[in-house]
């Protein structure tokens, strides 16, 4: 397996249903160190740890609740995943799961944790309100990374060994479909609104993208060696690959589905995130026990933070902050109420799809319906 052979990544993205993004403390950067058992926390204000929170065996897969007051960090030799309080920074919680879990994300309501179990082809279902297990859905073999779509209702899962991606209705907790990809799928991320899952695959150095209307795979783009995490710029039309063979960051704009930038970075890329306003780019380094710091305007590294040994943080590590709603979901007059905040707001919906990272006015407006119709 790729994942053991790297020296030794959901997304649910925010809808445009708002007048702006809280403005709480800054957003902090949370990242697995599977070969130091700890997690380090990056403030990405001033990009220095302000924590190192002990954890399981082996902490591999990372995933931030939507109001930003919990981490789930699965922990691969102990078949746990540990919940962090984002206020302390301690662990209050320690969930047992399935064998060998490694992917990890949370429903867009923060209601529900689906965790990726690799030895028993297996997802976890957690209650975020319980912290326990409530359904097990058997999925392909080597399950890997997992994602969420901006709606909530399906969740998408890799599976390494089998080259398939699992489709699962959030709902009833059942598979309706399955993917071929290319080798060794690991990481996946979805836009922001929900039309599109861009898939890594591990050995054959492709992105898979999906089209989830069809879920069928519409193109397949060559990348670097070794592409381990994905994620998605939310202000831009940018995918970001992590390439763990040959140390490089790709860039592919998502409006062509074309690389059109590759960045350098330090020995062994493995997780990739983007701060909310899509400035910044942070990329962990395996080998090198740090985490880059990259510009996406420049696409220049312009910094590095040293955290724990094998840094993986393989998930959404970096969480946008919550949204306030306009229209209330279900009410007559959502839709109305969302489209004229955002044209008041952005001055046209061209810009307000823009700012967004929604591909165009119709994608932003397919995304307001699925949010009014929850």
């Amino acid at each position: 397996m790729f994942r053991k052979l790297c020296t030794v990544l959901v997304i649910s993205a925010g809808v445009a249903m708002v007048l702006g993004a809280g403005s709480a403390k800054a957003l902090d950067a949370y990242i697995t160190n599977s070969g130091a058992n700890t997690v380090s926390v990056i403030d990405t204000a001033e990009n220095t740890v302000v924590a190192t929170i002990p954890v399981g065996s082996l902490p591999f897969g990372v995933a931030v609740t939507p109001e930003g007051g919990t981490v789930y960090v699965t922990n691969e030799i102990d078949n746990t995943v540990s919940v962090i309080d984002t206020a302390e920074n301690t662990v209050t919680a320690t969930i047992p799961v399935g064998s060998s879990p490694l992917g990890v994300a949370v429903d867009p309501e923060g209601d529900t944790v689906f965790v990726t179990n690799h030895g028993d082809n297996s997802v976890s279902v957690i209650d975020t309100t319980t912290n326990t297990v409530t359904a097990t859905i058997p999925v392909g073999l080597g399950p890997a990374g997992v994602a969420v779509t901006p709606s909530g209702e399906t969740v998408y899962v890799t599976n390494e060994t089998a080259d398939t991606v699992s489709v699962i209705d959030s709902p009833s907790n059942k598979v309706t479909a399955t993917i071929t990809v290319g080798i060794s799928p690991l990481g996946l991320a979805i836009t922001p609104d929900g039309e599109k899952v861009y898939v890594t695959n591990a050995n054959d150095n492709i992105v898979s993208v999906i089209k989830t209307a069809t879920n069928k795979v519409a193109k397949t783009i060559t990348v670097g060696f070794g592409p381990v995490g994905v994620a998605i710029n939310p202000q831009s039309s940018r995918v970001y690959v992590a390439n763990n063979r040959d140390n490089t960051v790709s860039v592919i704009n998502t409006a062509k589905n074309k690389v059109t930038a590759t960045i350098s970075i330090a020995s062994g890329p493995y997780g990739v995130a983007v701060t909310p306003d899509g400035k910044a780019l942070y990329v962990t380094s395996y080998n090198a026990a740090a985490v880059a710091l990259v510009d996406t305007a420049t696409k220049t590294v312009t910094g590095t933070i040293p955290v724990g040994i094998g840094p993986a943080a393989f998930g959404i590590f970096i969480q946008q902050p919550a949204l306030t709603f306009v229209g209330s979901p279900g009410d007559a007059n959502c839709f109305g109420k969302t489209v004229s905040a955002l044209a008041k707001q952005y001055g046209t919906l061209d810009a307000a799809a823009e700012a967004l990272g929604f591909p165009n006015v119709q994608a932003l407006m397919k995304a307001i319906r699925v949010d009014c119709r929850n």
